[in-house]
């Protein structure tokens, strides 16, 4: 069996150098770091079994260098700080961003051997790395959203209340189901929804204590939507938490007779919007550390360092599929780049041939009836392969702006020839992002 690999950061030689023949003496490989540069660069092409920090260091402290680690991804090994000026204070704010545990200089023998030991035995246990709810970002409004995530979390009510959660599809809202997912409980990710006209009280039993979460709940039928809101009436009785995600307008299918009024009424009791990535692009430097650190750390794969234009360009591209589309061309430039950084070049290439192939796009062509006539009024590009309500969405903005044309941005016309209420109208063209102009 390989020996573990043990990672020492202290600014002071003589305690490196200590620590160091110490471990390698009870047969352990070991690592020096003499400050948070040279740990940082380690950290991003190996994986250490466990790491030893000292917590003042000159370039960077080791909270902060700890913190960083947490909030890309880094994270995955345990902790333990050392400090010969240690607090309790020092050690629960350690303790909260993810230390494993806390040692006070000079540290005595057999407690460093015991806590590497035990150190080392959780590592064993320690879940693959993923994505989580701090890999959204640091943005405003992700910040927010982790906060009022937090409130919700943190609730004293007696029985976790149920959670809607809109936003696009791939924006992260299973990442914030999750937060809100207590470790070593059940997780039940609902797919085959007949479970809830069939048997709501055994899903219900077999997520006790957990949670329950449905990706996307517009997609359930009359009948599926009943068995939900049955299975969420019944869900205090196990202490299960009730998650659902969707990216439609559930208001509107409620009004078109499509979405069960009782059951959108429980859900808009406490539903939050998860941002679309659009909305916080200043994260996506950041993602695309942590997407290729996720990489380094579950496929095997060698680290591949971003350069500065290459991060630019994805911080400035369209993102139809968010964070999903994200994670994928950035996998896919780590896995096809053929040098040990990735360039602008390389994302212009990438992202070329996810323009061709993301959106299966079919020409077609759009005739009309004038004066009596058939007409071929245009061609276009749409995309056949999306769910009904977004292909008629595409149809109804073809329509009003050929006929804004058509009367030169004339309302009172374009009210009369559509056949539209003019406050409806306005209110159509809003949600359709459809501009008013001559």
């Amino acid at each position: 069996m390989a020996s573990k690999h043990i990672l020492v950061i202290d600014d002071e030689i003589g305690i490196r150098e200590l620590l160091r023949d110490i471990l390698q003496d009870e047969g352990y490989q070991v690592q020096l770091a003499e400050n948070a540069a040279t740990a940082r660069a380690m950290r991003l092409h190996e994986r250490p079994d466990v790491v030893l920090l000292d917590i003042w260091m000159p370039d960077c402290d080791g909270i902060s260098l700890l913190k960083e680690w947490a909030n890309s991804g880094l994270l995955t090994m345990p902790v333990v700080m050392m400090s010969g000026h240690g607090t309790i204070d020092t050690a629960v704010e350690a303790t909260r961003i993810g230390a494993f545990d806390f040692l006070e200089k000079p540290i005595a023998l057999q407690k460093l051997l015991k806590t590497v030991a035990t150190a080392l035995k959780h590592s064993e246990q320690l879940p693959k790395s993923e994505m989580n709810l701090i890999s959204l970002g640091k943005s405003p409004i992700v910040v927010a959203l982790k906060e009022r995530l937090d409130k919700i979390a943190s609730s004293s009510s007696d029985a976790p209340s149920p959670v809607l959660l809109i936003g696009p599809l791939g924006c992260g809202a299973e990442l914030c189901a999750r937060f809100l997912h207590n470790t070593n409980t059940p997780w039940l990710e609902l797919i085959e929804y007949s479970q809830l006209v069939t048997a709501p009280l055994d899903v219900l039993a077999s997520a006790n204590d957990g949670v329950v979460y449905l990706p996307e709940i517009a997609e359930l039928n009359k009948t599926e939507q009943k068995g939900l809101l049955l299975l969420i009436t019944k869900a205090e009785k196990y202490n299960v938490r009730v998650i659902c995600g969707t990216s439609h307008n559930l208001q509107k299918l409620q009004a078109e007779g499509l979405f069960d009024h009782n059951l959108l009424q429980i859900l808009s009791a406490v539903s939050l919007r998860v941002p679309a990535l659009e909305e916080h692009k200043e994260d996506i430097p950041d993602l695309v550390v942590t997407i290729a650190n996720l990489q380094f750390e579950l496929a095997n794969v060698p680290y591949r360092e971003f350069d500065i234009a290459a991060l630019n360009a994805l911080r400035n591209a369209n993102w139809p599929g968010d964070i999903a589309q994200l994670d994928a061309v950035v996998r896919n430039l780590i896995q096809t780049s053929l040098d040990d950084k990735i360039t602008l070049d390389d994302v212009n290439r990438v992202m070329h041939q996810f323009d061709g192939g993301l959106q299966p796009e079919t020409k077609v062509t759009v005739l009309a009836t004038v004066n009596g006539a058939r007409h071929s009024i245009l061609e276009i590009e749409t995309n056949l392969n999306q769910p009904l309500r977004e292909a008629r969405d595409d149809f109804e903005r073809l329509y009003f702006n050929y006929h804004i044309k058509s009367v030169a941005g004339n309302m009172n016309k374009l009210a009369e020839v559509s056949g539209l209420e003019r406050t409806h109208l306005y209110r159509k063209l809003k949600q359709l992002d459809v501009k008013i102009k001559g």
